[in-house]
Formats: C-alpha cells, sequence, structure tokens
C-alpha cells in the first residue's frame, strides 16, 4: 500500500509538469484555434534558458532563473504569434501544423548554434534536494514541489478567465470575434497576450524540468507529442479537461512501467484511442461549429488544356532519362517517385477528403514490412509488391474505421496515435521486425536489378497508382468527398453518406502508401522503424504543400522539390534553419504550392 501511494505521488508529480505543458497549448488553442506544433520548441528555449541564467547567477540562481526564462519564452512567443501565427487565423489546421513545424527545425537550429549538440545537466533545485517518507517511503521534496506547482497554476487560470475582465474578453472573443470588434475590443491584442500565457507556461515547463532532466535538443520533439495526446484527451481548449488528463496520462505510466515496462512507450496514445472512440470531441471537448475554414473550399486546380500535354511530356522525359542520366541520378528518382505516390494518396484524403493526417507514415511501414516479410520468406519481390498494398489496406480499413469518427486536429492525432503505436511495435517486436536493427537484406528479382531496371519498375507502378488516385479524385466519388469537405450538412441532405465516403478514402490512401512504402525497401535493400515515425509523415505533407494540396499534379511537383531541397540544403551548416524557413514561407504566403501557382499563371494565359 505503501508503494503504491508513492508510485501514485511520482505520477501525480509527472501530471504536474505535463499539464503546464499542455495547459499553455490548449489556451492558446482555446483563444485562437491555431495548432501550436512549435509549443514544444517553446519548452525546450525554456529549459535552455534557465539552465544558462542558472549558471550565470549566484547561489539560488535556479529560483530567479525559473522566472525568467519564462517571461523570456512569452516574449518569444509573441513574436512568433506576430510574425507567422497572425497570418494563419482562419486558416486549415494543416498550414498551421506544417507552418509551425518549419518553426521547429528554425528553433532547433538555433538552439543548436547557441548552446551546442552535448546533453546539458542542471543541479538540483536548491531547498528541495531531499526526500521526505510518507507511510514509510522515500518521495523526492522536488516531486511534492512539482505537485503543488500545477494545481496552483490551475487555480489561477481558472480565476484568470473566470474572474476577470480579460478572463470575459478572452471568452467573448473566442466564441465571435467580430462582435467583440464591433464593440471596440481589440480582439488581436487578446490573442496577443493569450499567446504569450501559452508560451510563458512552455517555458515555465521547461524550466522546471531542469533538474528532472537533462536538458537536450530532442526535447522538443519528445513533448509536444504527449502534450497533444493530453490536450485532445480532455478536449481542445479545455484547460481543466488537460489538468484531468494529464493525472490519467501520469497514473497510467507509473504503474504501467510495473506491469508492462515496454508499455511507456505508447501508453499515452492507446489511452487517446480509447478516449476518442468513446467521445470524439474528447472528455471535455465540444464539436466545432460553423463552416469550415475558407482556404478549404477550393475547386481542383488541374492545368486545363495544358494537362495532357503536360503529362505526356513529363512521361516521355522520365522514359529517356536513364539514356543520360547516372545512377545516382535513377536512384534520387526512384526515391522521389516513391515520395510522390505516397503524397498522392495522401492529397486524396486531405485535399478533396479534408482529413488531416500526421500519422501517415503508419501505412508507408505497415507496407515496407510486409513487402520486407514477403522476401524473406522466400516469396520474391512480385509477391511483396502485393502483400505491401493489402497489409495497409487492411489496416487503413481497421485504423480508418475509427479516425473518420473524428475531424481536424483529432483526427490527426488519431492518426498520429495508429503510427506511434506500430513504431513502438517496431521498435520492440524484434523476433518479427529486428527492433532498431531493421530487416537487411531485401533486394528486388534478378529481372529488375540495377538503377536502370528498378527504375522502369518504380516508374510504371508508382505512375499507374497516382493516375488511379488522380481518376478516382475527379470521379464522381471525389465531388462527393469535396461536397462533403465544403458544405456537409448540404451533402447530408443530400443523401450522402460522408463518414463511408471518407472511410473509402482513408483505405484508398493508406493502399498508396503501402505501395510507395513496399517499393522503398527494395529500392533501399532495407527497412527500419523510421519508417513509421512522424518525420516520415511530415514528408508526405510537406510534398503536398510544396506541390500544392489541390493540385492533382502537386504530389509529383512537391516531392521532386523537397527531394531537391533535402539534397542541396543537407550539405550546408544550417539547412534546418533553411528548410523551416521555406516551409514557413509557402505556409504563410503561398498557400496553393507551386502546382496551384502554375494553374493559376496557364489559367490566366489561357484567357482569351
Amino acid at each position: 500500500m505503501a508503494f503504491a501511494f508513492a508510485q501514485f505521488l511520482t505520477g501525480l508529480a509527472s501530471a504536474s509538469w505535463l499539464f503546464l505543458v499542455a495547459a499553455g497549448l490548449t489556451i492558446v488553442f482555446g483563444v485562437t484555434r491555431v495548432v501550436n506544433f512549435a509549443h514544444g520548441s517553446l519548452y525546450m528555449l525554456g529549459a535552455y534558458i534557465a539552465y544558462s541564467l542558472t549558471g550565470m547567477l549566484s547561489l539560488g540562481g535556479f529560483w530567479l532563473a525559473v522566472p525568467i526564462a519564462a517571461v523570456t519564452v512569452g516574449l518569444l512567443g509573441v513574436v512568433l504569434e506576430m510574425t507567422v501565427l497572425r497570418r494563419l487565423y482562419g486558416a486549415p489546421e494543416l498550414f498551421q501544423l506544417l507552418a509551425t513545424f518549419g518553426v521547429v527545425l528554425i528553433v532547433k537550429d538555433v538552439a543548436l548554434t547557441l548552446f551546442g549538440p552535448v546533453d546539458l545537466f542542471g543541479p538540483r533545485a536548491p531547498g528541495l534536494t531531499g526526500a521526505v517518507r510518507i507511510f514509510g517511503e522515500p518521495i523526492p521534496e522536488y516531486d511534492l514541489f512539482m505537485i503543488g506547482a500545477g494545481i496552483t497554476v490551475l487555480a489561477i487560470i481558472w480565476l484568470l478567465f473566470n474572474r476577470t475582465r480579460f478572463g470575459i474578453l478572452v471568452r467573448a472573443a473566442t466564441e465571435d470575434a467580430g462582435m467583440v470588434a464591433a464593440l471596440g475590443v481589440d480582439s488581436g491584442r487578446i490573442f496577443t497576450l493569450s499567446f504569450f500565457i501559452g508560451s510563458t507556461l512552455a517555458g515555465l515547463a521547461g524550466a522546471l524540468q531542469v533538474p528532472r532532466e537533462p536538458v537536450t535538443l530532442l526535447m522538443d520533439l519528445n513533448v509536444i507529442a504527449e502534450a497533444f495526446v493530453v490536450v485532445v484527451i480532455g478536449g481542445m481548449g479545455s484547460v481543466f479537461g488537460a489538468f484531468i488528463a494529464a493525472i490519467l496520462i501520469g497514473q497510467l505510466k507509473a504503474f504501467g512501467i510495473l506491469v508492462l515496462p515496454e508499455s511507456t512507450l505508447v501508453v499515452a496514445f492507446l489511452a487517446m484511442t480509447v478516449v476518442l472512440a468513446l467521445r470524439p470531441n474528447g472528455l471535455f471537448g465540444r464539436a466545432a461549429s460553423g463552416p469550415p475554414p475558407a482556404a478549404e473550399i477550393a475547386p481542383p486546380e488541374n492545368l486545363g488544356r495544358f494537362g495532357r500535354p503536360a503529362a505526356i511530356a513529363l512521361l516521355i522525359s522520365l522514359a529517356l532519362l536513364p539514356l543520360v542520366a547516372e545512377p545516382f541520378i535513377l536512384v534520387l528518382c526512384v526515391d522521389i517517385m516513391t515520395l510522390a505516390l505516397f503524397a498522392a494518396g495522401l492529397r486524396l484524403m486531405t485535399g478533396p477528403g479534408g482529413m488531416i493526417s500526421f500519422g501517415h507514415a503508419a501505412f508507408f511501414g505497415l507496407g515496407a514490412y510486409a513487402a520486407a516479410a514477403t522476401a524473406k520468406a522466400g516469396l520474391g519481390m512480385v509477391a511483396g509488391l502485393a502483400a505491401a498494398p493489402l497489409a495497409a489496406g487492411l489496416g487503413a480499413i481497421v485504423i480508418g474505421w475509427l479516425c473518420v469518427r473524428s475531424s481536424g486536429v483529432y483526427l490527426a492525432m488519431l492518426t498520429l496515435a495508429a503510427a506511434q503505436i506500430l513504431w513502438s511495435a517496431a521498435v520492440q517486436w524484434n523476433w518479427l521486425t529486428g527492433g532498431d536493427d531493421g530487416v537487411l537484406g531485401i533486394w528486388p528479382d534478378r529481372w529488375a536489378t540495377g538503377p536502370v531496371a528498378y527504375y522502369y519498375l518504380t516508374l510504371a507502378v508508382s505512375g499507374a497508382g497516382m493516375w488511379l488516385l488522380i481518376r478516382l479524385a475527379e470521379a464522381p466519388f471525389g465531388y462527393m468527398l469535396r461536397a462533403g469537405r465544403d458544405a456537409p450538412a448540404r451533402a447530408r441532405a443530400l443523401g450522402i453518406d460522408q463518414r463511408r465516403l471518407k472511410w473509402l478514402a482513408f483505405t484508398a490512401a493508406g493502399i498508396a502508401a503501402g505501395l510507395a512504402g513496399g517499393l522503398a525497401a527494395f529500392a533501399k535493400g532495407n527497412v527500419f522503424p523510421d519508417v513509421l515515425s512522424i518525420p516520415k509523415s511530415v514528408d508526405g505533407l510537406l510534398a503536398i504543400l510544396l506541390g500544392g494540396l489541390h493540385a492533382p499534379a502537386g504530389p509529383v511537383i512537391g516531392a521532386a522539390i523537397y527531394a531537391a531541397l533535402e539534397n542541396i540544403l543537407s550539405r550546408l551548416d544550417h539547412w534546418r534553419a533553411l528548410l523551416g524557413l521555406s516551409i514557413v514561407g509557402l505556409a504563410v504566403f503561398a498557400p496553393g504550392g507551386v502546382g496551384g501557382w502554375i494553374s493559376k499563371r496557364l489559367r490566366h494565359r489561357s484567357r482569351p
């Protein structure tokens, strides 16, 4: 009993820290409706600043460093809001997620330059270095302090938003910003102050974590996934819901490690999946009201009468490329074509379907591992390429059935949960996947061996897959998908089964991703767990952002540009910051992507 209570307090201390991070994230979303993926970067900066100030200040400097770091991060958050996020208010979540992911890359490069790549170990908190015995079990004093800090912050937030004029104005601006502005209230200033509060909480959480864990460049992505899980379980915009969800996750981790140590990697995502299956808007969340953002309501941006000649010219050029290109170029083109097929399926569900997936790598990875397992069983490459879309399609049917019940960021987080659960399985099931060592020695059949032969195989398979996806989007199926995306109430009145259509689009996207994963497995000769990771999902999202969300040729254009950018920028010292700036610039200033820009130029030129 005493040990269980001590474990409960340990879980509560972790929950309090997680709540500080999630509270800032949910305040920002609740007021501005912006999904801020860079919130983890603000948390990381809070830790780095507090660590640096602690060493500069005199005895007891940690307690001075914590508030200074929190306020400094809050001010940096205001700069982020005024320069980037203010331009994305009302935009679809996809553009917000990708723009803030670009900020993550920029901040990571800045932190690497300022603080170096080495992990930093901060001192223990002065005055709280001992332990208190409760029922005979030692409890760290700092854990008890963290529990008190979490409860105190919850009380302050409740008082601020429920007992002050500022809180009343915030709630009013959240419900109807236009009406608040008509009454003479500067809603923009309210949004900025709310972002300052949310960023300050992120910095505070990072600063208070310095005595508990090393300060590293991985803190941003390590914390943001869990913070999103807490916010989604509690309900986007609900601070009290985030508090309850943080306690739930903290206790599941504290006791889960005793029962099944491997479960700590996925327990949060499993909990979120169960909660959203029962309550699609979280424990205390509310369903979104009003029409979708205007940026989502857009027709396909095709090339008109120039489309068919351009497609034929591209195919002829690709068919003749091996006659003049070096093997390295052919290998790069294979990577581009597999990414384009992966992105084409993602575009079907994200563009016409209006569904955001932040874990589409789940199906890419399922296809890659299915192809690898088939090849290792001695059945050959053809059977492996057949097994890849089959396995991914079955996975998409199961996962999609759950995901299409939700929308927006809830759907995106469910797909992320699926990918993280599969990633954890790939890391830990050594007997099946090889774990971190991966599956090696996956090679094409003899007739497809060599850069030229495999290039033509990839061109044929990926080209056929993308053509089918484009035809599907331009068929009545695609028009009904867009109807459900742009006018859901009218679509329901016409008898369109939106959930079934979204499920089918989700499955088609999963099949395309699985086929791309199978092609990539035989191209590289190996499969590692990173095919299921968050960066792999981001690759597909960046490809459709660069190419154009509503452009049928967008995946091809975006994949080529992304591969070129990655190949060129990776040779430079600050390639992350440069890539991040490119992503932010496109999301803010050119949401239509390169494909959309070309389409508009050609349509304008073709007018009489």
